[in-house]
C-alpha cells in the first residue's frame, strides 16, 4: 500500500494503518528518543506516548508542510525533550552530575585518551565553584536558565551573566 494511502487511513483512525506505521517507524523513533533521554525504559515509554499523540492529532498532519516521518520525528523529539525537563525525570536522577562526565574524560578506556577530549577536564576543574555549579546545571543536566535560577535560588540575570562569564573564562583557558 502506498504511504500516502496508509497515512490517509491512519488519519481516519484505521487501526491496521496505525499498526503498519508503528512497525515502519517505531525503531527510528525509539533511537531518536533514546539519544535524548539516554534510558531505554524511559525511551520506550515516551515512544508509546508519541504514537498515541500522533494518533489523536493525526488530523493536524499535512503533506504540504512536510513528510510524515519528519512530522512524527518532531513529535518524538519534542516529547523526549519535555520528558527530560519534567520534574519526575530530574528527581529520578536520570541526569548525571558533572563528576561523571569529568571521570569519562580522564578514563584510560576513553577511545581518544591521547587528546583527553581536547583536555577540557583539567580546565573545568580550574573553574571557580560558582562556575562549575552553573555549567553543571545548564550543560550537563540540561536545565533551562530559569530552572537553574530556581535551583540555585538566584536571579535569572545573575545566572545569565555568570554563564556568559564562566564560558568566556573557560574559552580563554582553552585557547591560550
Amino acid at each position: 500500500m502506498p504511504l500516502e494511502e496508509l497515512i490517509l487511513k491512519f488519519q481516519k483512525k484505521d487501526e491496521k494503518a496505525f499498526e503498519h506505521l508503528y512497525d515502519m517507524y517505531s525503531d527510528s523513533m525509539l533511537g531518536a528518543i533514546y539519544n535524548i533521554v539516554r534510558d531505554h525504559d524511559v525511551a520506550q515509554e515516551v515512544m508509546q506516548d508519541v504514537f498515541i499523540k500522533a494518533w489523536h492529532k493525526s488530523d493536524t498532519y499535512s503533506s504540504k508542510k512536510g513528510r510524515f516521518f519528519t512530522w512524527m520525528l518532531n513529535i518524538a523529539r519534542n516529547a523526549a525533550i519535555d520528558k527530560t525537563r519534567s520534574k519526575d525525570f530530574k528527581t529520578s536522577k536520570q541526569n548525571l552530575n558533572a563528576d561523571f562526565f569529568v571521570g569519562i574524560l580522564e578514563s584510560e578506556d576513553n577511545l581518544d585518551n591521547k587528546t583527553d577530549a581536547i583536555g577540557i577536564a583539567k580546565f573545568v576543574k580550574k573553574l571557580a565553584k560558582k562556575c562549575i555549579e552553573v555549567i553543571e546545571l545548564l550543560y550537563f543536566k540540561g536545565y533551562t536558565q530559569t530552572e537553574a535560577s530556581e535551583a540555585l535560588d538566584m536571579p535569572i540575570g545573575t545566572i545569565k551573566t555568570r554563564n556568559r562569564n564562566c564560558i568566556k573564562e573557560l574559552r580563554n583557558m582553552v585557547v591560550k
